[in-house]
C-alpha cells in the first residue's frame, strides 16, 4: 500500500478558524489506528505550525504524508521569512502582535514545541520570500 497524502490550505489572520487543519489531520490519524502517542506528537507539531502560519505568514499550505514508518508534515508559507532562526527557537521569544496575544497566542513556544515533538525538524527560510518547516514523526 502506498503513502497517504493529506493537503490543507491554511488561511492567514483568522485566529478563530486556526486549528481546523490539525483537527482534520488528527481525525484521519485516529481512523488509521495509529498509536495515541504518535497522534499526539503529530497533532502538536501540526497545530503549532498552523498557528504560526496564521499569525506570522498570512497562511500557507500543508502537506502531510503518512507512510508505513513515518509521518512527514511540511508547512509552506509565503510570509516574511524568519530573520533569525536561532532566536526564533528560543522558548518565550515571539513576534506575535497584540491581537494574537490578547487571544492567548504568541507565547513563543511554537517552534520549540514542534522541535520537541518531532523526531526531525528542518527550517528552510528566506526573508521576504517565506518559510518551509518539515517535520518527521516516527510511527514505530
Amino acid at each position: 500500500m502506498g503513502d497517504l497524502k493529506l493537503n490543507y490550505t491554511v488561511d492567514g489572520g483568522d485566529l478563530i478558524q486556526a486549528g481546523e487543519a490539525s483537527s482534520k489531520m488528527k481525525m484521519t490519524l485516529k481512523k488509521l489506528g495509529l498509536p495515541p502517542e504518535v497522534i499526539r506528537r503529530a497533532s502538536i507539531c501540526m497545530y503549532e505550525g498552523e498557528i504560526n502560519m496564521v499569525i506570522h505568514a498570512d497562511g500557507g499550505e500543508v502537506e502531510v504524508t503518512v507512510g508505513m514508518d513515518t509521518i512527514t508534515i511540511r508547512l509552506t508559507d509565503h510570509g516574511p521569512g524568519i530573520p533569525d532562526v536561532d532566536r526564533a527557537m528560543e522558548e518565550g521569544f515571539s513576534t506575535a502582535g497584540d491581537v494574537a496575544r490578547d487571544l492567548g497566542f504568541g507565547a513563543g513556544m511554537g517552534l520549540p514545541n514542534m522541535k520537541r515533538c518531532s523526531d526531525d525538524m528542518q527550517i528552510d527560510t528566506q526573508v521576504g520570500v517565506g518559510t518551509t518547516v518539515t517535520m518527521q514523526i516516527h510511527i514505530n
